[in-house]
């Protein structure tokens, strides 16, 4: 665990050094859980949305895009539930005066037991083998059979309380588990209460005729109060989806894990309007479909799962999360629920307009169920950072930092070096460039030898490095180095185009999906 928390650490501080993320505010000493995106963060992080967006609104003819407003009117926020019900239980530590979720403390104890059954695994895979029977040894081993009663009474217990959101029977499972403060090393815990993340402020010209309105904490009730708005003027047929991509606030009290929980965040969500009944199907069907999607990058079926959610909304029926295993553990970075027609119907109650769907072919009206499939910008981010940064060992004995990015997505797609800075070389980098620059980015670079040059593209993640010598002024050939395998070859300048971008373009990645 130690190792994989050096790895993260080693991951913010890269993602620094190379203009990926940095400290909001930072020469004012940074702001809590507010991050920047540099200029290679943005790029990589518009191809993340991009990818998402194409997927939804190219892919599928049914489903079409809005961008709606981070201020609603107020009320919006009382018929989503969130001015009552958008809390987080808190618990205070008397000594070290920190604040803490309660369900997060209950859910790293549960990690913890979680933790000890996997290494108990290990050890026992590595001894005997190829002749190791994982559920047998589950079954049989005392310390696994401990550990896994001791997380499943634990989880009953959290589940009742979290269905409940007693608080009193959270404070007293931290009790129970002994679990301490993490800087003071006490139990000396407050008892729990809620908190509403809900950031407000005031809108108006003087303090009279001031209202108050909320950042809105998710980009859903955007899309909710203007479906029949977009079914309509877009002659929209049921079932129908609606996408968005934009900014969410949250006050979050236990922000960390760098870009994982921020207070400003962004979210790709798609809901999906459909007739009631078939909520479990389509529910399915997208659960499948996003699946698919995060899965397309290549980074290994293993490393995510499907976790169902033990407490339900109080607006769903059914909900997953999809989880990616970063170095913290497995970790949500999608979720997807079935909404039922809780929003649409509330919206409705709150408004006092009707806002029905008149089905043509069934010549009735009805409130429609929705599928909601929501992420996590940032979060996604992060799953493809941790995934993709490697110190890798060299068999020249050196090491290389290198980010093995999927091409569609990482921030530069080819850099172009001439060899030396004279003999017309520069002029001939410059040419290629111009001519490419059109259909994905370049980036020129004369500074450093050509190694040098080479080890800062791979930490950028860039896939592919051209070097133009003097012999391409003879030939137009040049040589193409690929990032994860270091080879090289010699091509000519013509077919360039033809070959960096058939893998590069999001089109590429679109194109596996079909």
């Amino acid at each position: 665990m130690a190792q994989q928390e050096d790895v993260f650490k080693k991951i913010v501080s890269h993602c620094k050094e190379y203009g990926f993320v940095f400290p909001s505010s930072e020469i004012y000493d940074g702001l809590g859980a507010v991050y920047d995106y540099g200029q290679n963060g943005v790029e990589m992080k518009n191809n993340i949305k991009q990818y998402w967006w194409q997927s939804m609104v190219l892919l599928h003819d049914n489903i079409v895009g809005i961008d709606s407003s981070i201020f609603m009117h107020p009320t919006i926020w009382k018929a989503s539930g969130h001015v009552d019900a958008f809390n987080d239980p808190l618990i205070d530590n008397r000594d070290s005066k920190k604040r803490y979720r309660a369900d997060v403390l209950i859910e790293e104890q549960m990690a913890k037991y979680e933790d000890k059954i996997a290494k108990e695994i290990a050890k026992a895979q590595k001894k005997f083998g190829d002749a190791f029977d994982e559920a047998q040894f589950r079954a049989t081993n005392p310390r696994v059979k401990e550990n896994q009663e001791k997380y499943d009474n634990l989880h009953a217990r959290y589940s009742e309380a979290m269905n409940k959101m007693d608080l009193d029977m959270l404070k007293q499972i931290i009790l129970d588990e002994e679990i301490v403060c993490p800087i003071s090393g006490t139990r000396n815990w407050t008892d729990v209460r809620q908190f509403n993340l809900m950031f407000s402020t005031e809108m108006g010209a003087s303090a009279d005729s001031s209202m108050k309105i909320y950042l809105r904490p998710e980009t859903a009730q955007g899309i909710f109060v203007n479906y029949l708005n977009v079914q309509k003027t877009g002659r929209m047929k049921i079932p129908f989806g609606i996408a968005q991509i934009g900014k969410a606030f949250r006050n979050e009290i236990v922000a960390r894990q760098f870009i994982f929980r921020m207070r400003e965040f962004e979210q790709m969500e798609m809901q999906f309007f459909i007739k009631p009944g078939t909520e479990l199907d389509w529910f399915a069907k997208w659960k499948e479909t996003r699946m698919k999607w995060h899965q397309n990058l290549g980074f290994g079926a293993e490393n995510y799962r499907f976790h169902d959610h033990d407490k339900l909304a109080h607006y769903a029926n059914a909900a997953t999360d999809i989880e990616f295993r970063m170095p913290f553990g497995f970790k949500e970075v999608e979720g997807i629920h079935s909404r039922t027609d809780f929003d649409l119907s509330q919206h409705e109650k709150f408004s006092g307009k009707q806002i029905k769907y008149f089905d043509p072919e069934m010549n009735e009206s009805y409130t429609p169920y929705v599928i909601e499939t929501s992420i996590g910008v940032d979060r996604m981010f992060l799953s493809i950072m941790c995934h993709s940064f490697e110190e890798e060992k060299l068999e020249n004995g050196e090491t290389r930092t290198v980010l093995h990015l999927p091409a569609a997505l990482a921030p530069v797609k080819l850099a172009v070096f001439p060899l030396t800075k004279k003999d017309g070389l520069p002029e001939k980098a410059r040419e290629i460039i111009d001519e490419l620059k059109f259909h994905f980015n370049c980036k020129y670079e004369e500074k450093d030898q050509i190694g040098k040059r080479y080890r800062r593209q791979d930490a950028i993640g860039t896939p592919f490095c051209v070097t133009v010598d003097h012999q391409t002024l003879e030939d137009n050939t040049v040589t193409l180095r690929h990032r994860d395998s270091m080879e090289q070859e010699r091509v000519n300048i013509a077919d360039l185009r033809g070959i960096i971008e058939d893998q590069v373009t999001i089109t590429s990645l679109l194109k596996k999906l079909q």
